[in-house]
């Protein structure tokens, strides 16, 4: 499988993303999140998984949108934050109200421990992609040409202390989150040794 391969949507909806991405996010996170899509689609492959590439993409673009200055919330779980970002991203794209609140839940249940593909192939995709490009779980399911050509074309900058950082910050105000499941579970002793940085 190569990256040319990984049709990249150009709906209204997919487009916006693209834009708040790059405007609101880090170089490191914004590649993050787009690698997270690619590894998303190549999960796909390898396991024969329909899925909405829309819909995924989106989700994947923001999904992490609740990490950053201007939308992060004090009270609640980023990934609750970025899934309400993406809500109103997609009704000004004019998705009907049930597709809007799956983009939320996608985006909720990356932070999931594990996402049933039978109930949620979106929500899978994305949170086994994360697994991969923050834990470096299932690295051997994809091509290793495949993950060379990702991060040849999206390389990881200096994702590992931001994201630290970014997550250690939101477990302390939120203790009760997915957040302070993973810095508790040694997230920064997994970016740092991440089979991807080698």
């Amino acid at each position: 499988m190569r990256t040319a391969e990984v049709a990249i949507p150009t709906t209204p909806a997919a487009v916006a993303a693209r834009e708040v991405a790059a405007e609101y996010c880090s170089p490191a996170l914004r590649n993050h999140s787009e690698r997270s899509y690619l590894f998303a689609a190549g999960f796909a492959a390898a396991y024969a998984l329909e899925h909405d590439a829309e819909l995924l993409y989106v989700a994947a673009l923001l999904h992490d949108l609740g990490l950053t200055e201007a939308f992060d919330n004090h009270r609640i779980a980023f990934e609750t934050a970025g899934g309400h970002a993406a809500w109103v991203l997609t009704a000004g794209a004019g998705w009907p109200v049930a597709r809007r609140r799956r983009a939320v839940e996608v985006i909720e249940r990356h932070m999931w421990p594990s996402v049933d593909p039978a109930m949620d192939p979106e929500g899978h995709l994305l949170e086994i992609a994360t697994g991969l490009d923050i834990s470096g779980a299932r690295p051997d399911v994809l091509p290793p040409d495949f993950l060379a050509e990702v991060l040849e074309r999206l390389p990881r900058l200096d994702l590992g202390a931001e994201f630290t950082a970014c997550l250690t910050d939101q477990a302390s105000r939120k203790p009760d989150t997915a957040a302070a499941r993973l810095v508790a579970g040694g997230l920064a002793e997994k970016l740092r040794r991440h089979p991807l940085e080698r």
